[in-house]
């Protein structure tokens, strides 16, 4: 095992700069995810790390050695990718040892360290089929196993599980957080899923356009984030973003909540300024009352339930709800909150107010 740091790394590609001066360091043994919506940098910064793409400036450690110009086979690391890449003519049991039969390593070291993989990602009874005959989990985890017969210091998951359905989707988080737990190895995992990456992380750093918003523990990030973009992309469904305006004594009006003001006791610009106002589906309760918030739409998914406010400004509230406190469609209701969970962020640089 080893961790991973990085130093000002910069990319390019021609004129053109996707990954911006990114620092960071992954402990040993973490698992860290690397989360953000498309065109982000994410799986840019996790190639750069494997040697698929060349590192413009700046340096890649990985434990005590600078990998930065070093070729992909010699920086102990393996890649798990999006597509499972298994070739079709071989066996389970052929496709996991392909690595190390191509670096001549002797038969029976080749079947001991395939029989450990199966073993722990539960692929005994299916080392003598071939793909055709896997279910798209199976294969996955074939993949996942390719990679663990090689011994490596570092585990590169490139979104893994964006071929499976759902149910696989969820049964698969479950298999590689066990795999980590089990092995305990340096894990870095690329999604734009903000569930896996709340689900499987140590660590978690969200990119947007080639630079790191926050990084931090999936909780922290949840509770306690640094700006507007990391509040909206972590936690489901996404925050509710109000326009507020600052009133004199530290308060904020929300012209969308039928003026309801609420004490902040953060930092404000002065009065008449523009903020918003950030409020968790999870943090509101509904009752009917005669204002003019109106139920649109709800969703019920059994025991909880999102229902979705329309608001004289036009804004859009989503409030979740439990059991019977569904409101039906058309239904006025009054939205109601602690005000300490309410969250406050610069209109203009989207920074968090504290």
């Amino acid at each position: 095992m080893a961790g991973v740091v990085l130093n000002n790394v910069v990319k390019r590609f021609g004129e053109a700069e996707v990954i911006h001066g990114v620092n960071l360091e992954i402990e040993e043994g973490e698992f860290c995810v690397f989360v953000g919506p498309s065109g982000c940098g994410k799986s840019t910064l996790l190639r750069m790390v494997a040697g698929l793409e060349e590192t413009t400036e700046g340096s890649i450690h990985i434990g005590s050695r600078d990998v930065t110009r070093a070729d992909p086979a010699d920086r102990g690391v393996a890649m798990v990718f999006q597509t499972y890449a298994l070739y079709p003519h071989m066996t389970v049991a052929e496709n996991m040892g392909f690595g190390l039969k191509m670096n001549r390593v002797p038969k029976a070291e080749i079947a001991e360290k395939v029989a450990k993989a199966a073993e722990i990602l539960q692929l005994g009874p299916y080392l003598d089929r071939k793909p055709k005959a896997l279910s798209g989990g199976q294969r996955q985890r074939v993949a996942i196993g390719r990679a663990i017969v090689r011994g490596p210091e570092v585990f590169l998951f490139d979104e893994p599980l964006s071929n499976l359905d759902a149910e696989l989707r969820v049964e698969m988080r479950v298999e590689i957080a066990r795999l980590h737990d089990e092995i305990g190895a340096t894990m870095i995992y690329v999604t734009h899923d903000q569930v896996e990456a709340m689900t499987l992380a140590d660590k978690i750093v969200v990119l947007r356009a080639g630079r790191i918003e926050q990084v931090g523990s999936p909780m922290k990030l949840y509770e306690d984030p640094d700006n507007l973009f990391v509040a909206g992309f972590i936690g489901s469904p996404s925050m509710n973003f109000l326009e507020g305006i600052v009133e004199p004594g530290g308060k904020v009006r929300v012209p969308a909540l039928d003026g309801r003001v609420i004490e902040t006791g953060v930092a404000l610009p002065a009065p008449g300024a523009k903020v918003t106002v950030g409020l968790r589906p999870q943090n509101l309760s509904l009752k009917t009352a005669d204002t003019p918030l109106v139920v649109a739409h709800s969703e019920r998914l059994g025991g909880v339930a999102y229902d979705y406010l329309d608001t004289p400004t036009g804004e859009r509230i989503i409030a979740e709800t439990r059991g019977d406190e569904v409101q039906p469609a058309k239904t006025r209701v009054a939205v109601d909150f602690d005000p300490q969970t309410a969250m406050f962020f610069d209109a203009e640089t989207e920074a968090r107010l504290r």
